[in-house]
């Protein structure tokens, strides 16, 4: 049999075959860290309300606890991209999981607002590091053809990682006074500490960044000379309006369902859960058309409808419940969905040299920018009242549609070859 014969009969057995053992190792190793992220993190927004009224905190206050995580993570996901480079993707991925663990379970034990602030903010690091190694471990494993399909299933995990933190929150706030639910949720954020250990035993470096060494490429310097540096630009453009527009309305999802709809905890999960359910519909499919339709124009398709449900959700009439049903889903898909696609865009923007280091800076100067987004609806909710403050998030999706003008598609492109120039428009 002939390679190229080996080839087609791998691809045509599909994308999960097609990984090989290592692959699907690194595969689940990746899915698992990415849920656990999300558990970790969204657990918090569940827990937001109680929280406040155990510290009596302001609506500023309270986003600022949101915000600190997410600035954080920015710093977090930069030196963990640098760090991937040199390190590792696998060991890299085992380091973050095991910080974000340990840093939402000490969260838990919080007796002051300071004491809180300053673990939300540890926890960052781990959060915003966990994305860039998991997604560059898993893109320079997986064939070109199937790049987008698999990295959108990865993201999915989100969505899973987000209905355990609800599952949790129904639960344990049906059962326990608030004062002590809130901290009973966030103890159970050391449950990833166990994917570090199988991390270590289990997951190998990928082939392609063993041919390449370590610490070769030049780092963050790199990324600002040419040719690179107006991708750089125009790619953390992209990842600032997709993350401020998810965080404006997420983090904030739980408070507007209670204050604006006066839903109860067991509504209020009902209601997130279509949103949930849109979202890893939204992962999933986006995945598949990135690899069907090109990059920039799936990113454009999720911006436009994002941009365009998420007003309709926030001001939807104060006992419109039919209307979040229906709009729900649509917007969870369209939200979450923008983001099957940087997982592989990113990794084929950049070669493999400073690939950890341009992924890891440009999605998380987007989360960190994107981060100021919550904040300033907890602060716009004094003034507009909260469904307006939220509906102002979809100004961050133009910020998406301007950036696409100027990124090149690269749909196809193999990870041991050159990424394709930049040129406007196209």
């Amino acid at each position: 049999m002939t390679l190229a014969t080996a080839a087609d009969t791998t691809a045509s057995r599909g994308w999960y075959a097609s990984l090989g053992p290592e692959g699907r190792r690194a595969f689940w190793a990746a899915f698992l860290g990415w849920g656990l992220d999300a558990f970790d993190f969204m657990v918090f927004p569940f827990a937001l309300s109680a929280i406040a009224t155990t510290f009596a905190l302001t609506a500023r206050e309270a986003g600022a606890l949101v915000t600190v995580t997410l600035l954080v993570s920015a710093v977090g996901g930069v030196l963990a991209g640098w760090l991937a480079d040199r390190i590792g993707r696998a060991r890299t991925l085992q380091l973050t999981v095991l910080g974000y663990a340990v840093c939402t379970f000490a969260a838990g034990w919080a007796r002051t607002y300071e004491q809180l602030l300053v673990f939300r903010a540890a926890q960052g690091f781990g959060f915003g590091g966990e994305w860039a190694a998991g997604a560059l471990l898993v893109a320079e494993t997986v064939r070109p053809e199937h790049r987008g399909r698999v990295l959108g299933i990865v993201q999915s995990a989100w969505a899973v990682g987000w209905a355990a933190a609800a599952v949790a929150y129904t639960a344990i706030f049906s059962f326990l006074e608030i004062v002590l639910a809130w901290r009973v949720l966030l103890w159970l954020g050391l449950t990833p500490a166990l994917l570090a250990l199988y991390v270590r035993r289990a997951v190998h470096e990928p082939p392609v960044f063993r041919a390449q060494g370590h610490g070769t490429g030049g780092g963050w310097l790199a990324l600002f000379r040419r040719p690179w540096a107006r991708t750089t630009v125009f790619a953390a453009l992209l990842a600032i309006g997709a993350q401020g527009g998810y965080y404006s309305a997420f983090t904030w999802l739980p408070t507007y369902l209670r204050r604006a709809h006066g839903l109860s905890v067991l509504d209020t999960g009902a209601y997130t859960g279509v949103v949930i359910l849109g979202s890893f519909l939204g992962y999933v499919t986006g995945g598949y058309l990135h690899d069907r339709l090109g990059r920039r124009a799936t990113f454009a398709l999720f911006a436009l409808g994002s941009g365009g449900l998420l007003p309709l959700y926030a001001l939807a009439p104060p006992r419109g419940h039919l209307a979040l049903l229906v709009l729900g889903l649509p917007l969870g898909f369209c939200a979450s969905g923008m983001f099957s696609g940087f997982g592989s865009y990113l990794a084929e923007l950049y070669p493999t040299a400073i690939r950890g280091a341009g992924q890891g800076f440009v999605y998380n100067v987007g989360r960190g920018i994107g981060a100021l987004f919550p904040t300033l609806v907890g602060a716009l909710a004094g003034r507009l009242g909260l469904p307006g403050a939220l509906a102002f998030g979809a100004v961050a999706y133009a910020l998406c549609l301007l950036a696409l003008r100027y990124l090149p598609e690269t749909r196809g492109v193999a990870l041991g070859s050159a990424p394709p120039a930049v040129t406007p428009g196209g």
